[in-house]
């Protein structure tokens, strides 16, 4: 499917997901967040995907929401935001809680800036690796607005209340190194698209089942109770001990070592 604002490539078994509207510094406009939400629904869909990388065009993540582009059309603004139901997700909060909803592992590279939306839509990632001249910030304050895309389900897990109270309020600007210290990125390096396709390598060859399984736990158990976490826990090791892709994942981890190990003997 063509789609102007945002690419998908498919390698691999990892999709690469890219913001492109460079010369906005990738700004989210209507159709951009129309275009991801498509896309989430499509990896969702595709059962042999194992990773998902996603990224900015042209050194940059994301400058934000293109407030005016959207408030143009009043009628989009509508479309942005309304939803059926008040603890439902409307189409400005999918495209950030959507890929905390697909069952693989999400990665975001984060170079240039990466603020507003594009910080909100980062934390739906499971890992952030920033680049190490990156600059995040929480920015909806300065606009007199409040963080409203779904990232605050995330902020609340890697960072501590006083934290996520200063980022939002302040609306400040924030280093790489500011931002790992804080807990808001995962990684900070020089090259963090080769960092990304590195760790997607790692997780495409764990179970895909145990991945969305510790995946869903996690995200599910987070902040309930312990009973709740013990009854997901259970139920997911039996369905793993059930399924085919747990003896495909033990198979390579006990293979790879031996070939490792008659490498080394050759060597000497």
């Amino acid at each position: 499917m063509a789609r102007k604002f945002v690419q998908l490539n498919i390698d691999k078994q990892v999709a690469h997901v890219i913001l492109n509207r460079p010369e906005k510094c990738n700004a989210l406009n209507f159709d951009m967040f129309r275009e991801l939400d498509e896309v989430i629904g499509e990896i969702k869909r595709d059962r042999s995907v194992r990773g998902v990388i996603l990224s900015g065009s042209d050194g940059n993540f994301s400058s934000g929401l293109d407030v005016k582009s959207v408030i143009k059309s009043p009628m989009q603004a509508v479309k942005l935001l309304f939803k059926w139901l008040p603890g439902n997700a409307n189409l400005a909060q999918r495209v950030s809680i959507g890929w905390r909803r697909l069952p693989v592992p999400v990665i975001a590279v984060l170079e240039g800036v990466c603020f507003g939306g594009g910080m909100q839509i980062a934390l739906g990632a499971d890992f952030r690796i920033a680049a190490s001249d990156a600059r995040m910030s929480i920015m909806e304050a300065k606009w007199g607005l409040v963080p409203d895309m779904a990232g605050l389900v995330s902020l609340r897990e890697v960072v501590s209340k006083d934290q996520a109270l200063l980022l939002t309020m302040t609306a400040g600007v924030l280093s790489a190194q500011d931002a790992l210290s804080k807990g808001l990125v995962t990684e900070v390096v020089d090259e963090p698209m080769a960092r990304a396709l590195e760790l997607a390598a790692v997780l495409a060859k764990t179970s895909p089942d145990a991945n969305a399984a510790i995946k869903m736990s996690i995200n599910n158990s987070w902040s309930s109770s312990i009973r709740s976490l013990l009854s997901r826990e259970s139920f997911s090791q039996i369905r793993l001990l059930l399924g085919k892709n747990r003896l495909i994942a033990a198979k390579r981890q006990t293979s790879e070592p031996d070939k490792a190990y008659k490498d080394r003997q050759a060597r000497w």
